[in-house]
């Protein structure tokens, strides 16, 4: 392997980012300064399988810097590169496919504005040319117009990020120019974020049984969640063993929350069945996915369900090592998720011998850094081992070969945290719930025009009128997105649709993950269908080439008929469903896919550029 180190040295405080997460190095090959050279350095450098088994370090590492400094400079850079035996232009490669981390100068504080769909039916263009106008040259705020922040519920929405150490970060939302400049400017004087409970207007009823212990519990305190149910399901895992524990979940008829709707208990299985060791457990926590916040709610109000959760399925997966991939730009997240790993680590609910019944667990949360592609499981594995997070050829599938090509189970935060009712209810009794082919309850992440946006929870089947009915639609409804941006808009008068993942199927859309979207006449619809496209340009890994050329020709092709409708636009709009057709019938992975979907739905279902 030729490195080709560079001459850049990192500074003091570069160095000591990186050495807090690596340690000191070892020897001058791995960057110690070469008056503290031993004879030992000239015979030896650390190579082969142990600088492979460092590679994953490389994401946290990036991590490390930015957040120390704001930025990554090629010192730093090659600095870590030499930690970690990674040549730099593959390093370079993987800190360049981040939105998050910038490899130019740039000041310690940014600002990231959403500008994504519900943000912007909310105000956002005005939001960040306000904040711009404050915030210019000079003002030591870096200033960044960005995709969804996961905070719909509360759009338009800013995250400050205040590069040090340690990093700050302070949440404005709903925002105004005043709030987001004083979250910048001033991170630790910021106005306390919310509490979770706000966004889930049926915090405190009775029925509830993914969201209710969201604002009836104290999500710091373990003891708080024990009192209320906690660790009630793992403890009838124990009694059922690995292989009754997936029967359970099989006959549950659980299948996966995050759009693909994969029976859940097969994905299990055939984890459990293979005969290479180990087997790992990653839990998606990356939404990022427009409109979609549920993950988010559920993390920051009830975090050691999560932990519970993942603890069953490494248990009944044969997994003794869980990764939590985590979105970068969910900070108070992130703090509860650590402290509540931390304190089931303390209480012996995490380590090497959970609840005395001598099955070792643990689990680690790495960080994302702004992609959505990352949401993609083997884009995900990718990301995790310390390369660009590029979706891989299936087959092999990841129950085969998975995260460091060892067989891996991977489920979104929604589909583990239904594991705890199916244990403690009973199989049968969960899919009492919903219908025959959606069985259980469903979170729905609902926003736009309406009175009162959050995560909803519902059993399968209910209609989307009656979900929208709970959020207080408003009057002049034009449309709703389903799924998100890469889901489809269905039109006001089509709100009987059943919420289950058969009946929207038949009714021509999907229902994704959850997302629920309403958009009334004062939002301009060309302006919503080219912030889609300008989304999936902006998040094509261009692996592919039909999602990369793709994506570009589309939004193009939306741009210049922006202000056109009838015979004008025609020639384009049959150029968007050629693209579209490539994208879906040829690109590697869903995003590709899909990119072409809510603009297909918007020119059949709801005439756009008519």
């Amino acid at each position: 392997m030729d490195l080709h180190f560079g001459d850049s040295k990192p500074t003091d405080e570069e160095r000591a980012a990186v050495d807090a997460l690596l340690g000191p190095p070892e020897s001058s090959w791995e960057g110690a300064a070469r008056d503290e050279m031993r004879a030992a350095d000239l015979r030896w450098a650390r190579g082969g399988r142990a600088a492979r088994d460092r590679r994953d370090l490389l994401l946290p590492g990036l991590h490390a810097i930015n957040d120390r400094v704001g930025w990554i400079s090629d010192g730093a850079l090659d600095y870590l590169c030499r930690r970690l035996t990674v040549p730099p232009a593959e390093a370079y490669g993987v800190a360049t496919f981040y939105a998050l981390f910038s490899v130019r100068p740039r000041p310690a504080t940014v600002l990231h504005v959403c500008t994504d769909l519900a943000c912007a039916a909310a105000g956002a263009p005005e939001l960040c040319a306000g904040i711009e106008e404050r915030l210019g040259p000079g003002s030591g705020v870096s200033v960044q117009r960005g995709p969804c922040l996961g905070l719909c519920e509360r759009a338009p929405a800013a995250l400050a990020i205040r590069a040090g150490d340690p990093v700050r970060t302070a949440v404005s939302a709903p925002a105004t120019v005043a709030e987001a400049v004083l979250a910048a400017s001033a991170p630790d004087s910021a106005p306390e974020e919310p509490p979770a409970a706000l966004a889930v207007p049926q915090a405190g009823q009775d029925g509830l049984m993914l969201l209710h212990r969201v604002g009836v519990v104290d999500p710091a305190s373990l003891d708080d969640y024990r009192a209320h149910g906690g660790y009630t399901a793992l403890r009838r895992a124990f009694a059922l063993g690995p292989a009754g524990v997936i029967r359970e979940v099989t006959d549950s008829g659980l299948v996966g929350r995050g759009g693909a709707a994969f029976p859940t208990g097969r994905k299990w299985q055939a984890t459990a069945s293979q005969p290479d060791r180990p087997h790992y457990l990653v839990c998606n926590a990356d939404e990022s996915e427009p409109g979609t916040f549920k993950d988010r709610v559920l993390m920051e109000g009830d975090p050691y369900a999560l932990v519970e959760a993942m603890t069953i399925a490494g248990y009944a997966t044969g997994a003794h090592q869980g990764y939590l991939y985590l979105r970068g730009e969910y900070p108070r997240a992130l703090h509860r998720l650590e402290h509540a790993i931390g304190q089931a680590r303390a209480r012996g609910l995490l380590g090497d011998d959970v609840l005395g019944q001598g099955y070792a667990f643990d689990m680690e949360i790495r960080r994302g850094a702004g992609a959505y592609i990352c949401g993609e499981e083997t884009a995900l594995f990718n990301s995790i081992e310390g390369y660009r997070g590029e979706p891989r050829s299936k087959p092999p599938f990841p129950v085969e070969k998975g995260l460091f090509g060892k067989p891996t189970v991977e489920n979104n935060v929604e589909t583990l945290v239904n594991v705890l009712p199916i244990l403690t209810m009973g199989a049968p009794a969960y899919a009492a719930i919903g219908t025959g082919r959606s069985t259980g309850p469903k979170l729905y992440c609902v926003s736009g025009t309406v009175e009162r946006p959050g995560v909803y929870e519902l059993p399968f089947g209910a209609t989307l009128g009656e979900l929208l009915a709970l959020a207080g639609v408003r009057d002049g409804l034009r449309a709703v997105l389903l799924g998100g941006a890469a889901g489809g808009f269905v039109r006001a008068d089509e709100l009987d649709i059943p919420l289950t993942f058969e009946g929207t199927r038949e009714a021509g859309t999907t229902l994704g993950s959850g997302v629920v979207m309403a958009f009334d006449d004062t939002v301009p619809l060309p302006r919503l269908l080219l912030r889609i496209a300008e989304f999936f340009r902006d998040e094509s890994c261009g692996q592919c080439v039909p999602c990369r050329v793709g994506t570009v020709r589309q939004e193009e092709a939306l741009h210049r008929i922006a202000e056109r409708t009838g015979a004008a636009a025609a020639g384009d709009i049959a150029l968007l469903r050629e693209v579209g057709r490539a994208m879906r019938d040829a690109s590697i992975c869903g995003l590709g896919q899909t990119a072409w979907n809510a603009v297909e739905s918007a020119i059949d279902r709801l005439g756009a550029y008519e």
